[in-house]
């Protein structure tokens, strides 16, 4: 028979984002009793934040809930906190399957000036959809090219010169002008520097859910308030940045692997938390929930001893990269009141070019264009651009009055209007901020489903009662299907508890290799 869990174990949880506050009020609710949340900076929700452009609430972090349906436990708390509208909880929104990529109303852009007739721009983002669509079927390898941008650069140029070669050249120009803006939108989308760096082979790991992407008309933090409020008051330490993360790697023989800044463990708890303040907090174990951005800048001193080699490879190869946000109110709407996304095309940039010749002058051409803040009763009058890559870190680095003014003069250009003005700007920098070093991950090129499985194996990998499970790592970088996502940050932190919870009930024998892939619920 099983013995009972250890209740009293110390359960220390680095990072108060979804994932870690999901790993504690699993811990806590299963009867653990030692449970605390280690936090960086003054708040919690890490990269979910919303803030304020004047009255309007704007998302400065997570947009959507991505595939609002039944299988999506955000969607489901979402609902059980009443946070969403009735439209965004309907069956029929849940039942569509928008394949990741939800159906806007467009408005064309040319950077000539003036509009351009949606229903001349539907083949090539047809073509560009059936292209992406091949590019998720090489999963399974026999891949052609490395990565996703070299892919559609070599596709896609063949089937447009097959399928529009009785359109008229400035059509087709046209055409591959939105190709590219297209590319960009995917560079948000997979929060990269180009489609280039993005591995083929890999590209197909992401699963989409069912549903329309929904928003929280109060804002998403208000999800993070009502998970807070479950919680024990004074779990979390605010303001406590970690400096390392000191673990007993025994090995065979029960031979302790020293390092340079190894301290002693004490004979109780095999963990010892070292926060930047000097303050030692002992642990038996400890969830790592911090951002792969974060993991790859400091991984050298996060852990003594560090990542085992094999780990630190995968840390290496996955990807992590900028998306940022960029709001502007209006006085009035110059766009046409159906439009949901407006896209800009540039007219004078080379075929299937994702990135800028200079980014110090052309940062602004990476900005794909906007989506429009819907409904206008609530949000009024605001469009949210996008733009990624090292153009948005470089965007981030700039005066907001550059910033504002450069956008302008691009919206002036593009809509033949050299009286627009813009009421306020708001917008995201988190490249810039400390303790995210950017936004999402995704699958590198180089980088296999086995790369996402070595994120998220803890440490000791092989761990018994002997050699104790020590440290976990959860976070969106280490879910296998549902990376990049708040669903997919929130299951890996209910994966790491139930690992904890299993650990402790399991009898020696059957906790002699590292835990099982785990199922999470509510």
């Amino acid at each position: 028979m099983a013995p009972l869990p250890n209740l009293e174990a110390k359960i220390v949880i680095v990072g108060c984002g979804i994932s870690g506050i999901g790993a504690a009020l699993k811990l806590i609710n299963h009867g653990f009793k030692n449970v605390r949340i280690i936090e960086a900076t003054g708040r919690s929700g890490g990269r979910i934040r919303t803030g304020r452009l004047g009255s309007n609430i704007v998302e400065i972090g997570a947009n959507w809930i991505h595939g609002p349906s039944q299988e999506n436990p955000v969607f489901r708390l979402a609902c059980h906190y009443g946070l969403l509208d009735a439209e965004s909880m309907s069956e029929e929104n849940q039942a569509m399957d928008v394949g990741g990529h939800p159906p806007f109303v467009p408005s064309f852009l040319r950077s000539s000036g003036g509009s351009v007739d949606p229903e001349l721009m539907v083949p090539a983002v047809e073509l560009f959809s059936r292209v992406l669509e091949t590019c998720q079927g090489f999963s399974g390898g026999g891949e052609p090219v490395s990565s996703v941008g070299g892919f559609v650069r070599v596709e896609l140029p063949r089937l447009a010169e097959d399928e529009w070669r009785e359109e008229g050249a400035g059509l087709r120009e046209l055409r591959m002008s939105l190709v590219n803006t297209l590319l960009k939108v995917e560079c948000c989308v997979n929060g990269t520097h180009s489609m280039d760096h993005v591995g083929l082979g890999a590209f197909g790991l992401y699963r989409t859910l069912p549903g329309l992407d929904c928003t929280f008309p109060r804002g998403f933090e208000g999800l993070i308030d009502c998970l807070m409020r479950e919680l024990p008051e004074g779990i979390v330490s605010y303001n406590t940045p970690v400096r390392c993360i000191h673990w007993a790697d025994r090995h065979e023989g029960d031979q302790t692997h020293t390092h340079p800044h190894t301290l002693p463990q004490t004979h109780t708890h095999p963990v010892q938390v070292e926060c930047v303040s000097g303050e030692l907090v002992p642990a038996d174990h400890v969830i790592v929930t911090i951002p792969l951005g974060y993991l790859k800048k400091h991984h050298s001193t996060l852990l003594s001893p560090p990542l085992p080699l094999h780990k630190l490879q995968s840390v290496q190869r996955m990807g992590f990269g900028t998306n940022n946000k960029i709001f502007l109110e209006f006085a009035q709407p110059f766009w046409a009141p159906p439009t949901e996304a407006i896209y800009l095309l540039w007219e004078d940039e080379d075929h299937l070019r994702d990135t800028v010749p200079n980014i110090h002058t052309h940062w602004v051409r990476k900005l794909f264009g906007f989506t429009v803040l819907k409904p206008a009763e609530r949000y009024g009058h605001v469009l949210c651009g996008w733009i990624a890559g090292h153009e948005s870190e470089y965007m981030e680095s700039l005066p907001e009055a550059d910033v504002l003014n450069t956008i302008t003069q691009v919206l002036r250009r593009f809509t033949g209007i050299p009286s627009l003005s813009v009421c306020r700007m708001l917008r995201s920098q988190w490249f810039s901020e400390a303790f995210t070093c950017g936004s999402y991950s995704y699958p590198a090129t180089g980088c296999s489903a086995r790369d996402i499985t070595h994120l998220a194996e803890p440490l000791p990998q092989t761990h018994t009662h002997a050699k104790p499970l020590q440290v976990l790592f959860a976070g969106e970088a280490t879910h296998d299907s549902f990376f990049s996502t708040v669903h997919g940050a929130l299951l890996s932190g209910w994966r790491e508890a139930e690992r904890i919870i299993t650990h402790h009930s399991s009898s020696s024998s059957s906790s002699s290799s590292s835990s099982p892939p785990l199922s999470s619920k509510l």
